[in-house]
């Protein structure tokens, strides 16, 4: 009886002493690695306003890096395709060969070689892709004539009627003896009921979910995902861009919810880098390796695009995205264009955006009217002042939602990929964009962009200006909530 005297007594104390300390040493972590100051005063507050239940919130969702064992698969992509690199490629401590007309761009390929730390691969064919009526069709066929090898990564991947026709694609290229392997974020497999899994593991298609989010020791990571799309067959055609596998896609079906998208359909050597940044994710999920000629082929010249992987992350790849867009902003001349679903800058992009329009550069920004976020149009709205006063133009393009991700320069460098203008994506999403110096390419994007103009109309700093103050208010306070969104 005493002794449960004594516990009744110590127990409180017990757990206030347990609660100061978790919560001193959350905060202690957000201080000493958040390095948005935005992020470290919100998350100070849940965890000190919100006792056991603000500490345990910032395990789960603020910290936001993860350690990935590294893939020694660089060196051994060069060595399985039996190709040095090439003299025309960047390389750190030397200098890319670009067209004339785009030497000033020179000192970007520099930079960007030395942000990613892989060359600059000449030699590629690189085709857009409108929406998921031509995407998925070529995709299709190049799954239908695979011999050796499958990779598939992809953040959603539905169980409607265009999942299961890739399921059943895949079904009969692994019967004719073709290795495939699927990887899917583990988010991504709740967007539709029942899970796709299912039906991948029926058709017995080794399967991978991204850091799943129940299991306990997944807690600090469960608010990382992977946002790629890579698809390499037989480790030499590929397809990346910004595009899940959804009907929504196939816009001229007219589906319930219709989503524009883009994406692209690779060949050449930077084929290797798209491969190689599915094995590490890979590697990373499952534990199996990938390697050998089947997987890293040799790989010929296929076009004349400039090309180069840009993998970003919450491990060592961290910031690579932003350090490129840092970079793009700073060598433009004349022109940026920027195609985006979702537009949260940080400080220091919307101090790029401005710095690049006051030096002449016509900047412009195409965003959806209403995306399917709309606490995200909320936020972004609360910022847009910010650079239209500096000579940004915001044009709003109409529905359709629009979730193609892209960015041109002067008419000669082209960004595509997974990775939106966002926190979440720069900071948080395991992402996949890809540079490219080719001015037919810009040409035939910028051809794309104006289609997604027609219709769009222009934002003016005083249409901004006239929101009431209820709506500032809710649209600030969404603003200050972007570390989170």
């Amino acid at each position: 009886m005493q002794l449960l005297y004594h516990l009744s007594n110590f127990w409180p104390h017990a757990v206030a002493g347990l609660t100061l300390f978790s919560a001193g040493l959350a905060s202690a972590h957000a201080i000493l690695h958040k390095r948005d100051t935005r992020a470290v005063v919100l998350w100070i507050g849940f965890i000190w306003l919100l006792p056991v239940l603000g500490p345990a919130l910032y395990l789960m969702l603020g910290v936001n890096r993860v350690r990935r064992k590294a893939l020694s698969l660089r060196g051994a992509a060069s060595r399985l395709q039996g190709t040095s690199v090439p003299d025309t490629a960047f390389l750190p401590d030397g200098q890319p060969c670009l067209r004339p007309e785009a030497a000033h761009l020179e000192q970007l390929a520099q930079a960007v070689g030395r942000i990613v730390r892989r060359p600059l691969m000449p030699g590629n064919a690189v085709e857009p892709l409108v929406n998921g009526d031509a995407a998925y069709p070529s995709m299709l066929a190049a799954i239908g004539q695979a011999r050796k090898t499958i990779g598939l990564a992809t953040y959603i991947f539905d169980n409607d009627r265009n999942g299961r026709e890739f399921v059943e694609a895949l079904r009969q290229a692994q019967e004719r003896g073709v290795q495939v392997r699927v990887l899917i974020d583990a988010a991504g497999t709740h967007y539709s009921v029942p899970s796709i899994i299912h039906l991948l593991h029926q058709a017995r298609v080794r399967t991978g979910r991204f850091l799943p989010t129940m299991a306990p020791w997944r807690l600090m990571t469960m608010n990382l995902r992977l946002h790629r799309k890579i698809m390499v067959v037989d480790g030499s055609i590929g397809f990346t861009g910004g595009m899940n596998l959804r009907e929504g896609n196939l816009v001229a079906q007219q589906p319930k919810h219709p989503v524009r998208d883009l994406h692209f359909r690779l060949e050449g050597p930077v084929v290797g880098q798209l491969q190689e940044a599915f094995a590490s994710d890979w590697v990373f999920t499952t534990g199996e390796t990938l390697a050998g000629s089947d997987w890293f082929p040799p790989l010929e010249s296929k076009g004349g695009v400039l090309a180069r992987g840009i993998p970003d992350g919450p491990d060592e790849d961290f910031e690579k995205l932003s350090w490129t867009f840092l970079a793009a902003l700073s060598c433009a001349r004349d022109s940026v264009q920027i195609l985006t679903p979702y537009f949260l800058p940080d400080p220091p992009l919307i101090s790029a955006l401005n710095l690049a329009a006051l030096r002449g550069v016509r900047v412009e920004i195409m965003l959806p009217a209403r995306s399917n976020l709309p606490y995200v149009d909320w936020a972004s709205r609360a910022m847009w002042w910010q650079i239209l006063q500096r000579g940004c133009k915001i044009w709003l393009c109409p529905p359709p939602f629009d979730h193609s991700k892209l960015m041109l320069v002067d008419g000669q460098w082209s960004l595509v990929g997974s990775g939106n203008w966002d926190t979440r994506s720069l900071q948080l999403n395991f992402e996949f964009n890809l540079e490219c110096y080719c001015p037919g390419l810009a040409c035939a994007l910028e051809k794309i962009i104006q289609s997604k103009l027609q219709g769009a109309r222009q934002v003016t700093k005083e249409e901004v200006d006239r929101r009431s103050i209820p709506i500032k208010l809710r649209d600030g306070v969404t603003r200050l909530l972007d570390p989170f969104l």
